[in-house]
């Protein structure tokens, strides 16, 4: 087995994690995208623990997570990135739901709706963009600002090699992402009562 194959996190795909929620026996799920996308859509019962506050205080969640975990995100990527966080103390019985909410609502497996509001990832597209347009168009008047866009060029490329986003963790604490209140204390509250997948 190669080193990528051994670091890689354990999967689920979302026809497997279907059938455990229905037979009864579904692990818990933690949804690490930004609060305002979980307000937008999630699956029933999940919990949402975005991934800077889960990075932060994950020897305290680590405490309230004894069973099987499945960490979601839109992709799949900061799931994986709350894996490794939470591996790092310990946690056992870990798995990232494949594909992330994009497999599940492919799958046409129950979700629970609020609000709709844009995506993180599609945020940083439109940011990122109009830096770039702006920077070209601008540096017909000031030559200069053709390097604005060869540094945000160059950030997503680290951002793709890296598989993490600065722009994208800038951008998840603006007011529009940041949603209902979630701190740890109602976080840690909601796990101890088993009240997960608030609108």
């Amino acid at each position: 087995m190669s080193t990528s194959e051994s670091t890689r996190p354990a999967t689920l795909d979302a026809l497997t994690l279907r059938e455990l929620i229905g037979a009864g026996r579904s692990p818990r799920l933690l949804d690490v995208r930004t609060p305002a996308e979980f307000e937008t859509v999630h699956i029933p019962g999940a919990y949402n623990v975005p991934l800077d506050l889960l990075k932060e205080h994950r020897e305290e969640l680590r405490n309230h997570l004894a069973e099987d975990v499945v960490l979601i995100c839109r992709s799949g990527a900061r799931a994986r990135q709350a894996e490794q966080a939470l591996a790092e103390v310990g946690l056992p019985n870990l798995k990232v739901l494949d594909g992330g909410m994009l497999a599940w609502q492919t799958a046409n497996a129950p979700v629970k709706q609020g609000t709709s509001r844009w995506d993180l990832e599609r945020q940083v597209r439109l940011v990122a963009g109009s830096i770039v347009l702006a920077s070209i168009l601008g540096s017909v008047f000031v030559p200069g600002l053709k390097w604005v866009a060869g540094f945000i060029g160059a950030g997503l490329t680290f951002a793709a090699v890296t598989n993490t986003c600065a722009m994208g963790m800038l951008l998840s604490k603006l007011p529009y992402n940041r949603g209902a209140s979630c701190d740890l204390d109602t976080i840690v509250g909601q796990l101890r009562e088993g009240t997960g997948g608030r609108a």
